[in-house]
C-alpha cells in the first residue's frame, strides 16, 4: 500500500525541498508543484504532488493519527 502524507517545507534547494513530517525531515522532489518555504505539500513516493493549506493538512494528520491509535486487530 502506498500513502501520500502532508508535510511542511522547511527549505528548498533547486528542485528538492526538505519536508518536515512531524519531526522527521525528508527530501522531496518539488518539480510538480511551486511551493514556498512554510507551505504544506502532499508527498507521495518522494514527490510533492499537491500543495494544501495548513488547516487541511492538520485535519488530514488528525485523521491519520486516529487510524494509528486503533489496534490493528480492530481493523477488519
Amino acid at each position: 500500500m502506498c500513502l501520500a502524507l502532508p508535510g511542511k517545507i522547511v527549505s528548498i534547494d533547486g528542485d528538492t525541498a526538505s519536508v518536515d513530517f512531524g519531526g522527521v525531515v525528508k527530501q522531496a522532489n518539488i518539480t510538480m508543484v511551486e511551493p514556498n518555504i512554510g507551505d504544506w505539500v502532499v508527498v507521495h513516493a518522494g514527490f510533492a504532488i499537491e500543495t494544501m493549506d495548513e488547516e487541511e493538512a492538520r485535519r488530514t494528520l488528525d485523521l491519520w493519527n486516529e487510524v494509528l491509535a486503533h489496534d490493528e486487530t480492530d481493523i477488519r
